[in-house]
């Protein structure tokens, strides 16, 4: 018996925020953090569903400044790794 189940694209699979380069955009699916931490952000507009860009990264490589509904907001990789994304595949446009 041979079962051919249909994976969906690479591109469609839930990655974490962190996995994003600049230049890239996204669709938030999920926060995993903890009401403390996650509220603040969801202030902010990081809410499921919405659309994120990463921007730039710092000379050390964090954090990185992500523009959310047109704000613009700098996370450090420990809290980007506890947010689930789907990435879309056309990039976006940078900034310098």
């Amino acid at each position: 018996m041979i079962f051919n189940f249909k994976k969906p694209p690479a591109s469609l699979l839930p990655r974490q925020l962190a996995d994003l380069a600049p230049g890239q955009s996204a669709l938030i699916s999920e926060l995993t953090l903890p009401a403390a931490t996650a509220e603040p952000l969801m202030d902010l507009g990081l809410v499921a569903g919405s659309r994120v860009l990463a921007v730039r990264r710092a000379p050390g490589g964090d954090p990185v400044v992500y523009r959310v509904d047109g704000a613009e907001i700098a996370l450090r990789r420990e809290t980007t790794c506890h947010i689930s994304i789907l990435r879309i595949e056309t990039d976006a446009e940078t900034c310098s």
